[in-house]
């Protein structure tokens, strides 16, 4: 067991703020003591399929806590998700179909165990407590909780001087997720820092049950690939953690040198005293910044596949980016003789005829290592390798079917 104040630094380490901090020293005191683990859980809605980089800023906190003997729940809002959470919604979400909810929950626990122990994780959902609730219930659990105070929420208020609606069941949101703490008997809860106000609700909601008030420890959100917004898949600025290890290492090496530096804190292991004497290294030359985010992208691909995945992936990524040759491995496509620009939407080079036209103009699209030139031009013989940007394709020319080119 690590010092109490090494345990605070450790845990400390990627958070933005604890609310608390005396609290959860003194919850870890106790826990020494009496040999109880703290219960610290994290909330997942399932509203995509898949999670991304920016969720596991997360679990690798949870897996910190595990680290340190600690009871993580993995909980799972099947029930939260068809209420919606409003939190920086400017317009109401559409509820969530039963169906999807439960095909998105399946990927979930396939893949939160890529970071999080399974044997020191408890996965839950809170259709548990939430669905045998009586209307009774819910009218008392209401009752614990003002309008008003709701209405501080930064997405309420501004929704309300807007005039823009705000349904009756988004308001039920808070105290949803606040009565998971109840239930749960949470210690800690964790969340981004856009989740603040529904943690601080939790606090309260757990006081008025007589339960110790858990302590709120809240996470930066994770800057996408574009440096700037949030990462999101709806944004195509992330990084998901079921995609090959060739995609996740050559997403990383995308991003700038700064936003490289917190993808180490959030997504790495690393101490900030490493973190600051690579800074270091890199300012007085003795690093180059492309060695350092190529370390980095390697971290990332060991994580969610394996060491050998990892260092195949980079050895791709210097062939292909580096040293500008052709992939030891790309989809094979089969097309009838064609245009280049229609090649390139049917292949998924492009995602339209039109956008094809705009990568050939722009000198983006190759055919067998030339430049393409002509957007009306047919693709040559029989078999050629194609690049779009990035992206390649070995594509097969197969007799005229007769059909439209």
């Amino acid at each position: 067991m690590l010092p109490l104040d090494e345990q605070l630094t450790y845990l400390k380490k990627g958070l933005a703020e604890i609310i608390r901090e005396e609290d959860l020293r003194d919850r870890l005191t106790q826990a020494a003591r009496t040999g109880r683990p703290l219960r610290v859980k994290a909330g997942f809605d399932p509203t995509a399929p898949d999670l991304h980089l920016g969720h596991t800023v997360l679990l690798r906190k949870m897996k910190h806590f595990q680290d340190l003997g600690h009871t993580v729940i993995f909980l799972i809002g099947d029930m939260t998700s068809l209420i919606g959470d409003p939190t920086g919604r400017n317009i109401t979400r559409p509820p969530m179909t039963r169906e999807e909810i439960n095909r998105n929950a399946e990927t979930y626990k396939s893949q939160v165990f890529k970071i999080l122990d399974p044997q020191k994780t408890e996965v839950r959902f809170n259709s548990e407590w939430l669905q045998p609730l009586r209307f009774e219930d819910i009218v008392r659990l209401c009752s614990r909780y003002t309008v008003a105070r709701i209405l501080e929420r930064d997405d309420f208020s501004k929704r309300y001087k807007e005039g823009t609606p705000i349904s009756v069941h988004e308001l039920l949101y808070p105290l949803a997720q606040a009565y998971d703490s109840v239930a749960l008997q949470c210690d800690v809860e964790m969340g981004g820092t856009d989740q603040k106000f529904n943690l601080l609700v939790g606090r309260e909601i757990q006081k008025d049950f007589g339960q110790p008030q858990q302590i709120v420890a809240t996470t930066p959100l994770l800057e996408g690939l574009d440096g700037v917004n949030k990462m999101s898949k709806s944004l195509g600025n992330y990084i998901g953690i079921a995609e090959p290890p060739e995609i996740m290492y050559r997403k990383v090496m995308q991003i700038s040198d700064d936003l490289m530096f917190r993808y180490y804190e959030l997504l790495t292991d690393r101490s900030m005293a490493e973190i600051d004497r690579m800074r270091a290294r890199i300012a007085a030359g003795e690093l180059h910044p492309m060695q350092a985010k190529a370390d980095l992208a390697r971290l990332i691909a060991t994580d969610f596949h394996s060491a050998a995945d990892a260092a195949r992936a980079g050895e791709e990524f210097d062939r292909v980016v580096r040293r500008h040759e052709v992939p030891a491995e790309m989809e094979t496509v089969e097309v009838p003789p064609m245009r280049v620009d229609k090649m390139l939407a049917k292949t998924g080079l492009a995602p339209s005829v039109s956008e094809a036209v705009r990568k050939i103009k722009a000198g983006a699209v190759k055919i067998d290592g030339e430049v393409v030139r002509n957007v009306t031009q047919e693709i040559p013989g029989t078999t050629c390798i194609v690049q779009a940007g990035k992206n390649w394709r070995k594509v097969v020319v197969k007799p005229d079917d007769g059909g439209p080119r």
